[in-house]
């Protein structure tokens, strides 16, 4: 019986066995996923330490050993959580377990002491860097009793401690604080490596910053893990080995060490150089285009000025003309009453001459005569100096008329004779009396005691002397500031000279070179037309002369004339008046 029953129930044992060892099958199968799930390894990097590692500008980690620790979990199937801290942060991390390895860590063998190290995946130079206008050394080991800035818990720290006690260190978190502060202007030196340096000095714009001395031994950048995360170490140390081999690691390199500026920053840089140039160029251009116009404009404007001057000058010259016949008349019309003042005067004066015995017998019997309202002692003493001031009166008024029918007589310029410029000077004098008479008090003609003589216009430089005059008459503002005119002759009796000084208004500084200019005046506003002086420069240059201007603002104005002296005729001493 029990036979039978084992029988009968060793199918179901069977059937039994099978489901349980399939149960168990499907078990072990969904626990086989979760033990291949990849392996998560926690680093630390520098997060202001370009080109290596960095944050972006998007704050991304970038750099080339963030992009080779992608590259080696890539290759070796785990995965990295990567923290961007400051480097003391990072180091204090590695020891304490909070990460399982750092990723750009330099050797030392103090830190050999207690901390493994992968193969070095780069060199980095450490670099003393000064300020252009600060103290320089030849060698690290002279910065002792030096302040000197350094990244702090990094490899120059710990070497300065070591080598250099004597340096008063100056911790700073990152390479960017540790060169700001001394771009600043404070503490000496600072003790940086030499790539990031130079990378963070030329984005930051730190000009008056330069590396100096000799650098220090070349630090060798790897991965480093504690004794008890030996096999981390090994994922790494494995997958940078498969990296070199495969050319890949290289490129990487390449593409973060091979230049200063980072590839993607430096095409932007190009872009916008070549747009900034573009755009330069088309500025260029364009204000090429608007001088260029607004010359055109001021051109015409200065082609309109000049006809409008132009037309201004034949107004003025036909005005001139106008008045030159009708001085012409005047002079004409006032001679006739003249010489009949120069006939009839000596007539009275012979006839007084011949009444005086009658006279003085008629004062003797009447006992005193009356004449004309005085008595006879008293006009016989008046009438001889009232008769030769009529005299002269009259002989004065015949010499401006004669002046006045001179001036406006045309000659051709080319009769040239001698000319007395004593002479021509007297008569210039006579011409504007009335004019110097009303501007001072204090006028003074001083003439060469050796007649200079010239060859040349008389009319034309009497022109010019008259014209100079009547400048230095507008230009006196009160009666006591003094005129003076003077002739003379140079040492070497080569040159004639004319001088009109006044002690007047002055003139600008700006203006003394526009004097002759035709047109040009600073009278505009009293009727000046500025043809005055460039008509008597003319006139001067075609007697191969020259004028010349002396003034201040506030001390007066000397204008001298020059001409080319033909002979001296020696007289008398130099007369004044």
């Amino acid at each position: 019986m029990s036979a039978w029953l084992t029988m009968l129930l060793r199918p179901f044992i069977v059937l039994s066995l099978l489901i349980c060892s399939s149960l168990l099958g499907a078990a072990e199968r969904v626990a086989i996923p979760e033990a291949s799930q990849p392996r998560v390894i926690h680093i630390a990097a520098d997060y202001n330490y370009p080109p290596y590692e960095f944050l972006d500008d998007e704050g991304q980690p970038a750099g080339y050993t963030v992009e080779l620790s992608y590259a080696i979990a890539e290759v070796m199937g785990f995965e990295i959580d990567l923290t961007m801290t400051d480097w003391q942060s990072a180091y204090a991390g590695l020891m304490d377990g909070t990460y399982d390895a750092l990723q750009g860590i330099a050797y030392s063998d103090q830190r050999a002491e207690q901390i493994l190290f992968s193969s070095p995946h780069s060199i980095v130079n450490q670099s003393l860097f000064a300020r252009k206008d600060g103290p320089h050394v030849d060698d690290i080991m002279q910065v002792a009793g030096y302040e000197v800035i350094v990244q702090n818990a990094s490899v120059m720290h710990e070497y300065l401690k070591r080598f250099v006690p004597d340096a008063k260190i100056i911790p700073m978190p990152t390479h960017s604080a540790a060169l700001r502060l001394l771009a600043s202007g404070q503490h000496d030196f600072a003790l940086t490596a030499n790539l990031p340096s130079l990378y963070l000095s030329q984005e930051m714009g730190l000009s008056n910053l330069e590396p100096i001395a000799r650098p220090v031994a070349g630090q060798r950048l790897g991965y480093g893990a504690l004794p008890e995360n030996e096999d981390i170490l090994a994922l790494f140390s494995e997958g940078l080995a498969i990296l070199k081999n495969t050319g890949r690691q290289q490129a990487i390199y390449d593409k973060w060490l091979g230049t200063l500026d980072q590839p993607s920053r430096l095409q932007w840089k190009t872009l916008g150089q070549y747009a900034f140039y573009s755009s330069l160029i088309l500025l260029f251009v364009l204000g090429g285009s608007v001088i260029w116009n607004a010359m055109l404009r001021k051109e015409v404007e200065r082609r309109s000025q000049q006809l409008k001057a132009q037309q201004e000058q034949l107004i003025q010259a036909d005005k001139m003309a106008s008045l030159g016949v009708l001085v012409s008349g005047v002079a004409h019309e006032i001679n006739n009453p003249t010489g009949l003042l120069r006939l009839n005067l000596p007539i009275l004066q012979s006839a007084w001459e011949d009444a005086l015995p009658y006279l003085d017998e008629a004062n003797e019997n009447h006992q005193g005569i009356m004449l004309g309202g005085l008595s006879y002692h008293r006009l016989k003493d008046e009438i001889p100096y009232l008769l030769n001031e009529m005299q002269q009166s009259t002989d004065r008024i015949r010499n401006i008329v004669d002046d006045l029918k001179d001036f406006a007589r045309e000659q051709p310029d080319e009769i040239w004779q001698e000319v007395d410029i004593n002479q021509v000077v007297e008569t210039a004098v006579r011409l504007v009396d009335k004019s110097i008479r009303t501007a001072t008090e204090q006028f003074s003609l001083q003439l060469a005691s050796s007649h200079p003589i010239i060859l040349g216009n008389a009319q034309r430089i009497e022109q010019v002397v008259i014209n100079l005059i009547l400048n230095a008459c507008d230009a006196l503002t009160d009666s006591q500031q003094a005129l003076s005119v003077h002739t003379a002759i140079s040492l070497d009796s080569r040159e004639v000279y004319i001088m009109i000084q006044d002690q007047g208004c002055g003139i600008e500084a700006q203006d003394l070179k526009r004097l002759t200019d035709p047109f040009f005046t600073t009278k505009r506003e009293q009727g000046g037309t500025g043809l005055g002086l460039s008509v008597s420069a003319g006139i001067v240059k075609a007697h191969q002369g020259y004028l010349s201007f002396d003034s201040s603002i506030g001390h007066g104005t000397t204008v001298t004339v020059a001409f080319p002296a033909h002979r001296e005729t020696t007289t008398l001493d130099s007369h004044s008046s």
